[in-house]
């Protein structure tokens, strides 16, 4: 029988209030009684899309980004993704930041799932979407937002991952989402755009 592990708040302080991200800390009554502090970032949460173009000897090719992330102080490859906006729906989002980053529309989506990508501090969660069947437009990125689209083959995006090339946590989960889809492993309930 599993043992309730939730911990309850007794009090909280903000620490930073920013544009884009709160940070707090709490004490909390732990299951055994005693306290501690938890100190955790809120996040309004976020989408991936795992791009699927298809190549003229019918293998995928991925959409991929190159982007520098000022934290780590490297250039990282990535899945598109980008937050979500107060009150907007996930696949929403996904189609926006497809469309913003890439240029890419897509006439099929599918959600795949859900991670949490820093769970010791953060609340940040990002809704996984596939989107295949896509045509190229032209990108809008946000001021200030520089990065390179590209493809990629999935040997290409694996041998990466093995490598320590891709490192970002999303992209690392959607790899292995794609892995297990195209081996059929899972299966996806993909709908046209204009039914989702």
């Amino acid at each position: 029988m599993a043992h309730d592990l939730t911990e309850h708040k007794l009090h909280g302080q903000a620490l930073l209030r920013g544009g884009f991200l709160h940070a707090f800390r709490d004490e909390v009554r732990l299951p055994d009684g005693g306290t501690a502090q938890r100190e955790y970032i809120v996040h309004p949460g976020a989408v991936m899309v795992v791009p699927l173009l298809q190549a003229a000897d019918g293998a995928p090719r991925l959409v991929l980004e190159r982007q520098y992330r000022y934290p780590v102080q490297r250039t990282i490859i990535e899945f598109p993704a980008g937050k979500i906006d107060p009150g907007e729906d996930t696949l929403a989002c996904a189609r926006r930041e497809l469309l913003e980053e890439t240029g890419y529309t897509a006439r099929e989506w599918a959600r795949a799932g859900v991670l949490h990508p820093v769970v010791a501090y953060s609340t940040e969660f990002i809704e996984v979407w596939f989107a295949r069947g896509l045509t190229l437009g032209e990108r809008r990125l946000d001021e200030g937002e520089f990065l390179e689209v590209f493809t990629a083959t999935t040997g290409e995006l694996m041998q990466w991952c093995r490598d320590g090339q891709v490192t970002d946590a999303k992209t690392l989960i959607g790899a292995f989402w794609l892995q297990n889809v195209l081996a059929g492993t899972w299966s996806l309930d993909w709908q046209p755009a204009s039914d989702t």
